[in-house]
């Protein structure tokens, strides 16, 4: 699926140095008002039926309105580099790149190729073999006085394989604004039922909990990773910068080709 947060108000901010503490390893100091534009890029390939899409943006002063301006006449193509197949993604509204055709297949690595104003964006991501969903239960846990209800999915890590996981989380329908990833470095061919932390998203009974388990590349996990340490909600960051793009050229953003399932679960 398209991923539920805006990267635009997440990056830009922190190229601007808005968050005073964030988690990287690379200080970067920009002035507020007076940073270069740069290119965003947005891309995902899943493994369900549906629109692959990128989406391509500007970045913005940090004193502009939080409307990021769309990039129209790029030319968008994808390769599948197993069997050669390559899609076009026409422009279906500004900014927006399509193509219904483009289904992603387990073990196959796909290329991004973004040309627009006379530069050119490339990126590589292979798709991941499905870990398969089981379910999702939930863990009441006390604290400050109230009853925090928090979501887990529950799965079984392949042995011997390097998995790295996201998870996106709905509730009611409303899609949750937080990051979620994981690999199973200290839980290699365990059962795994961990508790995604809702921070103030608080779950009630009767609520609909819906997650979606993606399982994703190195490259892209990395880069979320990252993203989700810029996150103020998930800890104490410390050096503002932005996570590194699997995206070559010089632009912001990620290309990921991702497995999805979903699962849903009322809150008792």
């Amino acid at each position: 699926m398209q991923k539920s947060f805006k990267l635009n108000s997440i990056i830009y901010p922190i190229l601007g140095c808005l968050f005073a503490l964030s988690s990287c390893t690379k200080v970067i100091d920009i002035s507020l008002n007076n940073a270069a534009t740069k290119l965003v890029i947005q891309g995902n390939i899943t493994s369900v039926p549906g629109i692959t899409t990128v989406t391509i943006t500007k970045t913005i002063n940090y004193s502009q309105n939080n409307i990021f301006p769309a990039v129209s006449g790029a030319v968008v193509k994808i390769t599948d580099s197993n069997n050669g197949d390559i899609f076009i993604l026409n422009e279906t509204f500004a900014g927006t790149y399509q193509n219904a055709d483009l289904l992603g297949t387990t073990n196959h690595t796909y290329l991004l190729n973004v040309s627009v104003n006379g530069d050119t964006y490339s990126a590589a991501s292979t798709m991941p073999a499905q870990v398969p969903f089981d379910s999702i239960t939930f863990q009441h846990n006390t604290a400050f006085g109230r009853n925090l209800i928090n979501p887990m999915p529950n799965f079984k890590d392949p042995e011997n394989i390097n998995n790295y996981y996201q998870f996106v989380e709905s509730i009611n329908g409303k899609v949750i604004n937080k990051i979620f990833v994981f690999d199973d470095r200290l839980s290699d061919g365990k059962y795994i039922a961990r508790q995604l932390f809702n921070d103030s998203a608080y779950i009630m009974p009767g609520d609909n909990v819906e997650l979606e388990m993606e399982c994703l590349d190195k490259n892209v996990y990395e880069y979320f990773k990252q993203l989700s340490g810029l996150d103020p909600t998930n800890g104490q960051p410390t050096s503002p910068a932005n996570p590194i793009s699997n995206i070559a050229g010089g632009c912001l953003g990620y290309f990921s080709t991702h497995t999805s399932q979903k699962r849903n679960a009322i809150v008792k």
